[in-house]
Formats: structure tokens, C-alpha cells, sequence
């Protein structure tokens, strides 16, 4: 299956667009290198936002409830005005005495079970992968890695061989073995999901094996986001944790898009699940937009790699990252975001259910908090998946100026996954509007 990427729009067939816009497409064709995409098949140029809204140059307000990097709302003033007066004073890296980097350290690992009491700091979710997968080798003396069958962790070299998301122009490693996702329709009669894990990562490391690859780890996003969203029941990762560490292997929790109280009853996707990684990663809504990402270690697994391998990042823990970091976890100690997560959430889904239960075309609708995924199929007996109308639904919502994404393998699960700034009214705004939208596709 080839990957799905964003609608690529170049110089030729943008003459509705208006003259700016075009002026602009020219341009940036003309001078960015590879990778470059729209996310919208129509492009808007943004020039101002608040909370879970963006603004455009004529004033126009988009709901954003896609977009789950500015967790803490676009351009929030704490963060703002703690960037700024860092900005104005100094910004070292790490390799200098911080004390607002230790303090910071101590408040996130705060958030964690007490085993996991080390912090590394890079800038990108990918590098965060690219840190845990290196330190996972060096811990086991293991190559082989298992991840779930449409994953995405991340875009460097090494993190893209178990990227299966990326398509065929990205391979895998020789040393990567796939699992399904946690999907209980998959599972035999009467059989239950966590057995049906279990045996697909014991049947992952004995692929391994037999190939020459001891395991180093399996790395799992919390969520299984590309996978097509992922994460009830709960419970099911202690029978799949207990099978890696059997085999010498450590668990890797990827919280790049599901952390930081995405769900709401959890600051961490993999609480839910009552396990404790090995490792995990963040990044993402970590500093509100700011680069800044975050590698989480049980002490055993992560102090012999700092003590034999030379690991610096640059630009990672500078005091600026830091600063919107800690400004971040201000917010959610300040504004209660957790439990408006849980209300504003339980409100979305309750909503969507109503508007979606008898739709032929609606399979299932999963998540919890601020992370759903509506899964569209052609019809509820062949679960047969329809991204064309996925498709159809997100323009409709989009010319009415709110703002989702698609995930899944075929590209037929709405993804819903506003920052946790989202408010009750955007919740009533974004409903209401979805309405319209399911009332003529639905």
C-alpha cells in the first residue's frame, strides 16, 4: 500500500486563487526543496490566532480541530511572554548550569511513575525516536524492532525503516518486523484482544530470531494515530510488554500526539493501560509549537549510553525551549486543562454519536478526550473503508471554516484532534457544524 500524503498544489491551476496566494505557491515552488506539501487542497494563509482558532487576512475564523501542536491554544499569552523575556535575557545549551532546566526536568518527570526518573531533551519528535531507538539498542545488544503495520514515528533515516506510514519510497529495515493494530474486529471468535497482541509480538520476535535479530524493542504510539486511532479496550499492552521483556527487548511508549492529556484522564496515553514503558517519547504540544521534544528513561536502561556514548543536541534544552516548556506546564496547572479535556471531550463524543448513529457509513467511532477517530466505511457489513467520502466530509467542514484530518491505512478515518484548548463553545461550534455536514453525507 502506498503512503497518502497532503494534496500537492503547484503553480499550474491556482488562477481562482486570489493574487496573493498565487504570487506566494509560485514562489515557494520556485525555492523550497523536497517535502514542502499543503495540508488543505484549497490553501489559506493565516496571519493571526487564539485558542483553537486562526484567522485569515480578510478576518475569516477556522476552528482548528486538527492541529494538536499548540496544545495550549495558538499563540497563548503565558507562552508568548515567557519566550519572549527569555529570548530578551540569555539562551544557553546544557553543556552550562541551568537551574530552570533542572526545575523543568523535575515538574514533567513529576507527571510520570517514579521508575522513570531520567530526561534527555532534543527538539523533534523524530530525533526523541531516533535517541530511544539508539539507547534501546546499545541497553539490549538487539537490532530488531516491532512496530505497528501503518506507524509513523518520525522522518530521519533511522526512525523512517519503521515508519511503515511513509510508503514504499521509504523501505524498511531488514531488522523491522510489523504487528495489526489493536483492532478487537480482528480478533478470532470468542478470542480476546489481548491474547490476539500477545501472539502477534511473540510471532514478530520469533521472525526475528530466525533472521539472526535479537529484539531491542517494540515501539508503539499510544494512540495508534496512523493506524486509524486505537485505544479501547484498555488493559491490553501488559500482555505484549511482558512478551518483549521476555525476549531481552524493551517497550518504547511514542506520546509524540497522544501525551500531554490529549485524553484528558490521563496525562499519558500509556497510563491508561496501567504499564510502565521502558522509554518514552514526546514531543509536539511539549512546548506549544516551540521545537522541543523529550526522551523519558528508566535509570538502568538510559545511565550506561550517557556513560560510554558522547549524546549533545545543540538546540535541545536550550534555556528558550525551556522556558515555553515550563510555560506550558503552568498552563495546565493553572487552567485545570486535564478536567476540561474530560468535559469538553466526553460533550464532542456524545454529540457525535448522536449525529452519526444511524449513518450506514459511520463503523465506529474511537478515542476518548480531544483524540477521536470516525471511521467511514461504504457500508456497516463489509466495513469496506471510503475515503472518498472521508474526503468529502473534511472539505465540507473545511469550506465551512473548521478544520479536521484523516488517518487509517485507506485514509477513511476522520481524525479529530483539536489542541486541549478547545473550549465548550468550540465543541458547540464545531458540532453544529458538523451537523450540516453529516445531515447531507451521513
Amino acid at each position: 500500500m502506498t503512503a497518502r500524503h497532503p494534496s500537492l498544489i503547484d503553480a499550474s491551476g491556482i488562477s481562482h486563487l486570489p493574487d496573493r496566494l498565487q504570487d506566494i505557491i509560485r514562489r515557494r515552488s520556485a525555492v523550497l526543496g523536497p517535502g514542502y506539501q499543503f495540508s488543505e487542497t484549497i490553501p489559506v494563509e493565516f496571519v493571526s490566532s487564539f485558542g483553537a482558532h486562526l484567522i485569515d487576512a480578510d478576518g475569516n475564523d477556522y476552528l482548528d480541530a486538527y492541529n494538536n501542536v499548540p496544545g495550549v491554544g495558538h499563540a497563548h499569552r503565558h507562552v508568548a511572554d515567557a519566550v519572549s523575556r527569555q529570548i530578551a535575557s540569555v539562551n544557553n545549551d546544557t553543556r552550562y548550569p541551568q537551574e530552570p532546566l533542572v526545575a523543568y526536568a523535575e515538574r514533567l518527570l513529576a507527571t510520570f511513575p517514579a521508575d522513570l526518573s531520567k530526561l534527555s531533551l532534543p527538539c523533534t519528535g523524530s530525533e526523541a525516536n531516533d535517541l530511544a531507538i539508539r539507547v534501546a539498542r546499545f541497553h539490549t545488544g538487539g537490532e530488531g524492532i516491532i512496530a505497528t503495520r501503518w506507524a509513523f514515528h518520525g522522518r530521519t533515516r533511522e526512525v523512517a525503516s519503521f515508519s511503515p506510514m511513509l510508503g514504499v519510497g521509504s523501505p524498511l529495515g531488514p531488522n523491522v518486523r510489523l504487528i495489526g493494530a489493536p483492532d478487537r474486529r480482528l480478533c478470532e471468535a470468542g478470542g480476546s484482544l489481548e491474547g490476539y497482541m500477545r501472539d502477534q509480538v511473540r510471532s514478530a520476535i520469533i521472525d526475528l530470531e530466525r533472521h539472526g535479530y535479537r529484539l531491542a524493542a517494540l515501539i508503539a504510539d499510544s494512540a495508534f494515530t496512523s493506524d486509524g486511532i486505537f485505544t479501547h479496550p484498555v488493559g491490553f499492552m501488559q500482555a505484549m510488554v511482558d512478551e518483549v521483556h521476555a525476549a531481552g527487548g524493551l517497550y518504547i511508549a511514542d506520546e509524540v500526539q497522544s501525551g500531554f492529556a490529549q485524553f484528558g484522564d490521563s496525562m499519558w496515553g500509556f497510563s491508561r493501560h496501567a504499564v510502565i514503558p521502558d522509554i518514552v517519547t514526546m514531543g509536539k504540544a511539549m512546548g506549544n509549537g516551540f521545537p522541543i521534544s523529550g526522551v523519558v528513561f528508566r535509570p538502568e536502561v538510559s545511565d550506561e549510553f550517557g556513560q560510554q556514548v558522547s549524546y549533545f543536541n545543540t538546540l535541545g534544552g536550550r534555556s528558550i525551549s525551556v522556558a515555553a516548556a515550563s510555560a506550558v506546564l503552568d498552563v495546565f496547572e493553572q487552567e485545570n486543562v486535564r478536567e476540561r479535556v474530560v468535559m469538553n471531550g466526553a460533550t464532542l463524543l456524545a454529540g457525535l454519536e448522536t449525529l452519526t448513529k444511524d449513518s450506514p457509513y459511520v463503523a465506529e467511532i474511537r478515542g476518548g478526550g480531544l483524540y477521536l477517530g470516525i471511521e467511514i466505511v461504504e457500508d456497516r457489513v463489509t466495513l469496506e473503508p471510503d475515503p472518498f467520502r472521508c474526503e468529502s466530509i473534511i472539505k465540507q467542514l473545511r469550506d465551512r471554516r473548521v478544520l479536521i484530518s484523516r488517518t487509517g491505512p485507506a485514509g477513511n478515518v476522520l481524525k479529530v484532534r483539536p489542541p486541549v484548548a478547545f473550549t465548550a463553545a468550540d465543541v458547540s461550534r464545531f458540532l453544529g457544524t458538523f451537523a450540516i455536514v453529516a445531515k447531507q453525507l451521513l
